[in-house]
């Protein structure tokens, strides 16, 4: 599956994004649902942030990774929507049926990524495989460094 890009801005680099198909954008919808009911799939939250523009929340389903005591979002498909309005300011909530918890997102620069996408493989490799072309949880150090620039990770903190 190749990724799309699509240019930033003046001056910047193309980013990765791949939206996501028929299929799969039923699939985000129902394990949102699940999520807005109290439902966790295999530890699956919503992800509600802020629309840049709109200033309307915006909800998907996401897969939090907690390592050493601390809680990370990994972008699989890339340059997403929830990305760009996480990177803009907006409020963010993580929600589970009727709790909501303010988050703060603070985004790891690309050489913090690499033990965080190999976690996040090992849990997580048979639901997002497609989106990791030629990666998985065994994946050599250099390829998750020469990866990493396509996925974007957060750490995850409570809002003050």
């Amino acid at each position: 599956m190749a990724f799309r890009t699509y240019a930033c801005g003046v001056g910047s680099s193309p980013a990765f994004y791949e939206p996501p198909s028929g299929i799969a954008a039923w699939l985000n919808r129902a394990v949102q649902a699940l999520g807005s009911l109290g439902l966790s799939l295999y530890g699956a939250e919503n992800l509600a942030v802020r629309g840049r523009r709109s200033g309307e929340w915006r909800v998907v389903p996401v897969n939090p990774l907690t390592l050493d005591g601390h809680c990370y979002l990994v972008a699989p498909r890339g340059e997403t929507h929830w990305v760009r309005n996480a990177r803009a300011g907006g409020d963010v909530e993580l929600r589970l049926g009727r709790r909501r918890q303010p988050v703060r997102l603070t985004e790891l620069a690309d050489a913090e990524k690499p033990p965080l996408l190999r976690a996040y493989l090992v849990r997580w490799h048979f639901e997002v495989k497609q989106f990791f072309p030629g990666l998985g949880p065994d994946a050599s150090d250099d390829a998750l460094r020469a990866a990493a620039p396509r996925y974007p990770v957060f750490r995850v903190a409570a809002a003050r």
